[in-house]
């Protein structure tokens, strides 16, 4: 199927491969999806907040919650929109690290020259491929740490200001702004802020895209997949073994190799195609949330499910327009809605709940529009 793929516009903001001459993901179709990823995030990271909503099952899977996701759909109630983001917002993340991994391929491998049979190629092992390596992952710490310590320096003050404050050890910050923080025993304890752990999982998924996946055979991948499958399914479902390995690469490698994959290999489909794409997606996303082996899978399913659903969507309309615009907030939205959500957070717990949502995100989005702007205007950095 490599040969399906045409070689792609070069451009560090391109996120197209081209399919006899149609393409795979375009480059508004990849704002819309981190726009709808970033919007399930976000307001996930609120809801799941408030005392009386659902809580979701991300890194563990707990009876209890499916439970009460279940009785929140047969009587649903003035919170019913509050326990669906709170439920299934979080999925957000797995169509990030899909779009991540298949935007890597895009950028770093070209078609012809990916193998298609060996699974390692000899010159990966020559010593200026291992010096190539190793830039990438420090270019890419760098680009991760930009983003971070913007968002941790404006939390770590808000959070001063606001009571309760974070009691911080001296390891913690350490571990936060070397984006190791996940590789922490009880890391639901110490990160914080919460959302905060993705800077980790990408910097490890960064390495193993790298290190192991870079330019290899597709088998390589699907072993990765496979084994990481493998070290949660015989884990308990709510230890803290399973919580512990989902904050790192292991729990993100299904949606991260299968954005790798799609971009090697993915192919354009019919209309109707994606339709029945998109009704099969969300129907398995529901049915397997309530089973602890198929949970693994609903991550792959949500990516299904939202690359039909951009595929379906028109070209053009005020609806899209905002969405894909919301995509070129994402990376800005996500570092700051922690300082806005510790900010606004006591209106809903109140008792305003819905008042207390709009505010934030009004604020959020503003104050991601600034941040977004200081950004731009922030040195890349660079080692010499």
């Amino acid at each position: 199927m490599n040969d399906q793929i045409h070689k792609a516009s070069e451009g560090n903001s391109s996120c197209s491969v081209k399919v006899y001459g149609n393409e795979l993901l375009s480059r508004t179709q990849c704002n819309i999806l981190r726009g709808v990823a970033i919007l399930g995030i976000f307001l996930h990271n609120y809801c799941h907040w408030l005392n009386l909503v659902v809580k979701e099952n991300e890194y563990t899977f707990t009876q209890y919650n499916v439970d009460r996701f279940t009785q929140a759909m047969l009587h649903p109630d003035i919170l019913f929109p509050l326990h669906i983001l709170s439920f299934f917002g979080h999925y957000g993340v797995p169509v990030f690290l899909f779009l991540s991994a298949y935007g890597l391929a895009r950028k770093y491998e070209k078609a012809s020259s990916v193998p298609s049979q060996r699974v390692i190629e000899p010159r990966l092992i020559a010593f200026g491929e291992a010096t190539g390596g190793l830039d990438f992952i420090v270019s890419h710490f760098l680009k991760l740490f930009k983003m971070m310590l913007i968002g941790f320096v404006l939390f770590t003050i808000v959070d001063a200001l606001t009571p309760p404050s974070f009691h911080y050890k001296f390891i913690n910050i350490i571990a936060q702004l070397g984006m190791f923080n996940n590789l922490l025993p009880e890391p639901d304890r110490i990160i914080w802020p919460g959302p905060y752990w993705f800077f980790g999982l990408m910097l490890q998924l960064y390495v193993v895209y790298r290190l192991l996946m870079y330019r290899r055979h597709w088998s390589v991948t699907v072993m990765l997949i496979v084994c990481c499958w493998l070290v949660q399914a015989f884990c308990d479902p709510e230890g803290e073994i399973i919580n512990r390995i989902r904050y790192n690469f292991v729990g993100g490698m299904l949606p991260f190799g299968a954005g790798y994959l799609y971009a090697r290999y993915g192919r354009v489909c019919s209309k109707p195609a994606y339709a029945a794409v998109l009704l099969l997606s969300t129907v398995a996303v529901v049915v397997f949330s309530y089973n602890f082996q198929a949970w693994f899978f609903v991550p792959l399913f949500v990516c299904f499910g939202s690359i039909a659903m951009v595929k379906l969507l028109p070209e053009r309309g005020t609806a899209v327009s905002w969405l894909a615009w919301m995509g070129s907030l994402s990376a800005a939205l996500f570092v700051c809605h922690p300082v806005i959500r510790k900010i606004f957070i006591p209106y809903s717990r109140r008792g305003d709940v819905y008042t207390g949502l709009l505010l934030y995100v009004i604020a959020s989005i503003a104050v991601a529009w600034v941040v977004r702007e200081l950004m731009k205007r922030i040195p890349d950095m660079h080692l010499k």
